[in-house]
């Protein structure tokens, strides 16, 4: 097949919710109580997904999986969910994984381990992992020879930036100014920048975008009509943005509802398709 047959949405939250911890998971249901149940079922059953990315007419979405054992309650065990998960249909479910640099012993080996479940790309959270994500700057060792590893593998990095409503998490860490360093230190990582720092360093994550061409802006998180408020210049590095939601985290209730927001905007077609089509497709290749 030439084209991408359809949307790909790189950021939807798929996880095993049920290791979330108490706080965390009141944090999640608030405005969810009459469908908390269904969504555990989701995080359960894969055919439930598909489902949903049938009647939205979205192709792919991205299964964001990372662990934060002392934040949110993710284990290492996300991992093995993750690859599980996405099993299904691994045409159109794209598996996430990560390594935790303040508690693996091994961060090479276990970044080799995620390439053998099938992960695809690498996830990063700085807010939720307690650390900045230049950290091995600052004498973390563990998250520089991740990067190096994922480098060497073409194994992609999405790095969280912005803030985090969840109780632990330190906002201090999600400023996209770190990842200048990140990008110069390994200039051939693929280099997916979450939520463009929202909502507090919009100007901070564009200076970085046009600074890099190995970053990629990924807009989840963004209420879609407020895009072009946040980055009037989308333009400028629209070869460089890709699509995603952050569904079904708190404020954000549908998957096509989104889209079409997104669609509404005005900016070329060709611009909009770049952005939910091709270039998800260019940086994750269809298996």
């Amino acid at each position: 097949m030439s084209g991408p047959p359809g949307v790909t949405d790189l950021h939807v939250h798929i996880q095993p919710w049920r290791q979330l911890k108490p706080a965390v998971v009141a944090a999640m249901r608030r405005g969810k109580e009459d469908r908390w149940d269904w969504l555990l079922q989701l995080m359960d059953d894969p055919q439930v997904l598909l489902g949903i990315m049938d009647e939205s007419d979205i192709w792919r979405v991205g299964l964001v999986n990372y662990p934060s054992p002392d934040v949110m309650g993710f284990t290492d065990e996300t991992n093995t969910f993750a690859a599980k998960y996405a099993s299904a249909n691994p045409d159109r479910l794209i598996p996430y994984g990560g390594v935790h640099p303040r508690f693996t012993k091994d961060p090479e080996g276990q970044v080799e381990e995620l390439l053998q479940l099938g992960i695809r790309i690498l996830k990063i959270h700085p807010p939720h992992q307690l650390f900045p994500a230049n950290a091995y700057t600052l004498g973390m060792e563990s998250l520089g020879k991740i990067y190096r590893r994922a480098e060497e593998r073409g194994l992609p990095v999405t790095i969280h930036t912005g803030t985090s409503i969840f109780p632990g998490a330190r906002c201090k860490y999600g400023r996209p100014m770190e990842i200048d360093d990140v990008a110069l230190d390994f200039p051939d990582l693929t280099i997916i920048m979450a939520h463009g720092g929202r909502p507090l360093w919009m100007d901070e994550a564009f200076f970085i975008l046009r600074r890099h061409k190995n970053v990629h802006l990924e807009i989840s998180g963004i209420p879609p009509l407020k895009l072009l408020e946040y980055f009037p210049r989308l333009e400028q590095i629209g070869d460089r943005v890709v699509w995603g939601t952050d569904w079904p985290s708190p404020g954000v209730d549908d998957l096509r509802r989104n889209l079409d927001q997104f669609l509404s905007l005005p900016l070329s077609d060709e611009l909009k398709e770049r952005i939910t089509r091709s270039t998800p497709l260019r940086l994750i290749p269809r298996r």
